[in-house]
């Protein structure tokens, strides 16, 4: 028995709107696995580092910098508490207000849904984006990195606790676009060995919470490492970099059979939206589709453990060209299901 149907639809987690419930019922109305809406045109705090920074010691906001201007010891002791205690970190109605509108809307039906999704911002980058107060990343110093993966641990296991009553399944979707810049002069003193430690590490604690582990990735990133971690689901721009999994042959082929699912975001999140045809998309995704079974993965494994998504950013476009993406994205399904 797989994990989801073929070609089940999903999306990464923005969209333009700043009425919560009006984003709700877009997302309810065009994909399989509905998932809650992140609103940054709502509030500077829905952005994706700053929604899950609540709870962390030292957290200051100021104008749109999140930083950690260190305080009083008792902070961290109470931070541990609260890991020790298990519940979770919550996530406000104010930083996600989505959240919240999409738990009413799922309280007042009468059906369990097979599937929603949830998402986290990953440690690599809640780490290099949060700084401390000589503007050095949290992941440059041992222990606020290790208290930030427990926080993110915490934010994923209290979502999951969140969901569980309306769904047989909760994706939790790790959002790293860091990775994707892992190893440019920017990133140049990153430990590409810690990366995968913590990927791996919120990947297992997504599983040990009774959720299905998932990442995005957007760009092209080092696939082995995030291929290696254990997730269930690996969502990639695949309308720009469709061809660059065919790269890591092995990888690709394990992570296939060991039951994983490709998410195909082949959607594209930008002005392109207003040209691309519904015959362009499935053109893309079939070569995406062919380029893996030119490595020996058998076609029919290739399409049943395949989902596909927008790619990440369709909060930053305007909401008619986001009606526009979830639409494709449901005709795009139904040509897939019916073909």
């Amino acid at each position: 028995m797989t994990m989801f149907q073929s070609f089940s639809t999903t999306g990464i987690g923005s969209l333009p709107h700043t009425d919560p419930a009006e984003a709700c019922n877009v997302i309810l109305s065009s994909v399989d696995i509905p998932f809650w809406p992140q609103l940054p045109h709502r509030s500077f705090l829905e952005l994706m580092v700053p929604q899950y920074s609540e709870g962390f010691p030292f957290i200051k906001i100021e104008g749109e910098h999140v930083n950690i201007i260190p305080g009083e010891e008792k902070a961290i002791s109470v931070f541990y508490e609260t890991i020790a205690g298990n519940s979770g970190f919550p996530i406000s109605q104010e930083n996600a207000a989505g959240f919240y509108a999409f738990l009413e809307i799922l309280k007042r039906q009468d059906r369990k849904l097979d599937t929603v999704k949830g998402h986290i911002t990953g440690p690599l980058t809640f780490t290099l984006s949060v700084t401390d107060d000589q503007k050095r990343p949290l992941f440059f110093n041992d222990e606020l990195r290790e208290l930030a993966l427990e926080l993110l641990k915490g934010k994923a296991s209290w979502q999951i606790n969140m969901l569980k009553p309306f769904a047989g399944k909760v994706l939790i979707f790790i959002d790293e676009p860091i990775l994707s810049a892992l190893g440019t002069s920017t990133y140049i003193g990153v430990n590409t060995a810690e990366a995968s430690r913590m990927l791996q590490e919120i990947v297992k604690h997504i599983k040990n919470s009774g959720g299905i582990a998932g990442i995005h990735c957007c760009g092209k990133a080092d696939w082995p490492l995030i291929l290696s971690s254990g997730i269930d689901v690996f969502n990639f721009d695949a309308y720009f970099y469709w061809d660059s999994l065919s790269l890591y042959p092995d990888e690709i082929k394990s992570f296939i059979n060991n039951n994983g699912f490709i998410a195909w975001g082949v959607v594209p999140t930008s002005d392109m939206i207003r040209g691309v045809t519904l015959q362009g998309l499935c053109d893309q995704l079939e070569r995406g589709l062919t380029s893996l079974e030119k490595i020996g993965i058998p076609r029919e494994k290739i399409r049943r453990q395949a989902l596909i998504t927008p790619s990440c950013g369709t909060g930053s476009l305007v909401t008619e060209d986001a009606l526009r993406v979830f639409s494709l994205l449901k005709d795009l399904r139904n040509q897939y299901v019916k073909g």
